[in-house]
């Protein structure tokens, strides 16, 4: 069997820290994840995931990631069914963190906006053209580099 989820996305709301009983910390907080696609109108469409984070992970999160912010998660799915007071069954699924780290550098995460989730446009450049054969290729100084002479063997 195989259980395992990979998510990137942006925090929707401050990360909350609690602890158990037996003072283990637990830290749940849902993320924006981008869908690949546009609506009809135009739109971007996004799904809204929870997910615990447990012990130093929920810690590590607690303390470095706040609304807005892109973070990784590394987890599991997992069931999160339960019945309220009167008596209905709920059902719920959520990622059960093993590992999460930053989305983005600290630079661009200070110059993003708090609670915009909308994926950065990327222009593509044109494909650089091959040189012709009959040009030569102009590499640079190559002053501090020695030839080294081979009889074409792997050295391994």
């Amino acid at each position: 069997m195989f259980n395992k989820v990979i998510l990137m996305g942006r925090l929707v709301a401050d990360p909350e820290l609690r602890q158990t009983p037996n003072n283990i910390s637990v830290c749940r907080f849902r993320i924006a994840v981008d869908r690949g696609f546009t609506s009809n109108g135009g739109e971007r469409q996004a799904d809204f995931i929870s997910i615990v984070a447990w012990r130093q992970q929920a810690e590590f999160v607690s303390k470095y990631f706040s609304k807005g912010k892109m973070i990784i998660v590394d987890g599991a799915l997992r069931n999160a069914d339960y019945t309220d007071a009167n008596g209905v069954k709920h059902y719920a699924m959520e990622v059960q963190a093993d590992r999460v780290t930053f989305g983005e550098s600290k630079s661009a995460s200070q110059n993003a906006p708090s609670g915009n989730f909308q994926q950065p446009s990327y222009q593509q450049s044109a494909p650089a053209s091959a040189a012709p054969a009959n040009e030569s290729v102009q590499i640079g100084d190559l002053g501090d580099f020695e030839e080294i002479l081979s009889d074409g063997d792997v050295p391994f």
